[in-house]
């Protein structure tokens, strides 16, 4: 578990130095499947690349992920100052322990949500996060996993 937050602090560090403040940076936690504590960072006026450290925990288990989403934002201030949506592509790697053993699963991911930028440094979002798992739980089988819809809530360094 130490080494896993090392290495999320390492990464951030890392990410934050080779862009910049070029487009801001957001540090919060997307609450749902799974919970994440994510940080955004701007790559260009119109991407940015967002990174989550999750945690789920099952009657049976536990499962940790670490994601990278690489994400086009759009302009929504035409219906309302502060609103964009946006949509992304990454990928999660996953370390799944129940009393038997532990697996990695390896999934694709796809992101679409919309978010709003309080006047304050305050950034809410809804998101759908679909995922196809690589490698799963059990072995290697293939799966759809339809269930990532998530509630964001980041503070704007």
């Amino acid at each position: 578990m130490k080494k896993m937050f090392f290495a999320l602090a390492l990464v951030m560090s890392t990410v934050g130095t080779s862009f910049g403040q070029t487009n801001g940076q957001t540090l919060g936690l997307r609450l749902g499947y799974p919970t994440e504590l994510s940080f955004q960072t701007g790559l260009t006026k119109s991407t940015r690349l967002e990174l989550g450290l999750g945690i789920r925990d099952y009657s049976y288990g536990t499962n940790f992920s670490f994601s990278g989403v690489h994400q086009w934002v759009w302009d929504l201030s035409s219906l309302s100052p502060g609103f964009n949506w946006y949509a992304g592509v990454g990928g999660q790697l996953g370390v799944y322990s129940n009393s038997n053993k532990s697996y990695y699963p390896l999934a694709l991911l796809g992101q679409i949500g919309i978010e709003y930028n309080f006047r304050i440094p305050l950034t809410l979002s809804l998101d759908y996060r679909p995922a196809f798992q690589l490698t799963g739980i059990y072995g290697s089988e293939n799966a759809f996993i339809g269930d990532g819809i998530c509630l964001g809530l980041r503070y704007r360094l």
